[in-house]
């Protein structure tokens, strides 16, 4: 088992065309999670028992749509969706029809790793704001946002990171990208060059994605 780097070479504009494609899946998921996921995670945090938002009713309900989302297995949510995928884009094939699955499995990843951000808050500061008159909004963007701001880049590089996995799975449906290239040259043709070129691609997009998001996350937190 190895590598023939003349068949490799072949395979270069296939590999390209797989990555841009493996790029635009997490990008367009990623920008939906964090656009969707965000405001979840901050209802999920501030409505809880003994916050400024209190709310039982919407608290429940959130966190069993969050958690009934996050129990279905990521491959089994890529069929089940198939109906508003096709809805939504138009096709059931290609990146961009399989950012639709992924994008819903994010939001709820997403949504509660920023309510886990918020709980690392010392709630001191919470209750200062709070005692010098600071409205529901004034609390969220300029205490639990601001103090939070490290955790919530560590939350978007998981994210990241958990779709780049998931974005491999997608190609079992025809979504395209590394994952579909693996599976249609790597597994059923058995090229043994493609499977291992596409591994050592997703084990360098990963590190290089971890690498990154925790310098950010290092730079921003001033604690």
């Amino acid at each position: 088992m190895g590598i023939d780097f003349n068949h490799l070479i072949e395979l270069i504009p296939d590999i390209n065309q797989a990555f841009l494609q493996t790029i635009l899946m997490i990008s367009i998921s990623l920008l939906v999670a964090v656009l969707v996921g965000l405001p979840i995670g901050i209802f999920l945090y501030v409505t809880d028992k003994g916050l400024f938002m209190e709310n039982r009713v919407i608290r429940v309900v959130l966190g069993f749509v969050v958690n009934l989302i996050r129990s279905i297995p990521f491959i089994i949510l890529l069929v089940a969706l198939i109906p508003l995928t096709n809805f939504l884009v138009h096709t059931t094939i290609g990146p961009v029809a399989a950012s639709v699955s992924l994008s819903v499995a994010a939001i709820p990843f997403f949504a509660r790793i920023i309510e886990t951000s918020f709980r690392e808050i010392d709630k001191g500061v919470i209750e200062a704001a709070i005692s010098v008159g600071a409205t529901p909004w004034m609390i969220i963007k300029d205490v639990l946002l601001l103090e939070a701001k490290s955790g919530i880049i560590s939350g978007v590089t998981l994210t990241l990171i958990s779709l780049v996995g998931f974005s491999a799975m997608a190609g079992v449906v025809g979504g395209g990208g590394i994952g579909d290239l693996a599976i249609r040259f790597g597994y059923y043709r058995y090229d043994n060059t493609i499977m291992i070129a596409t591994v050592l691609i997703l084990i360098i997009f990963v590190q290089l994605i971890q690498i990154l998001g925790d310098f950010i996350a290092k730079a921003v937190d001033k604690r």
